[in-house]
């Protein structure tokens, strides 16, 4: 039963985030074996205000 994460910064519109789940389980199912009902994805969306890079915050 994988479980997969995807972090990402909010933005993504539904069609997207739709597509990035049945991609990621189609990669899944194709490297692993597993059934396609048996992959969980799973996605965070992050504010740009809670993501900082090199010691500043994205949405600085």
């Amino acid at each position: 039963m994988p479980i997969v994460t995807v972090q990402m910064l909010e933005g993504r519109t539904d069609e997207q985030k739709k597509a990035l789940v049945e991609s990621v389980t189609n990669s899944v199912t194709e490297t692993t074996g597993a059934r396609k009902e048996a992959v969980t994805v799973v996605i965070e969306e992050m504010k740009k205000q809670h993501y900082g890079v090199g010691g500043k915050r994205l949405i600085d």
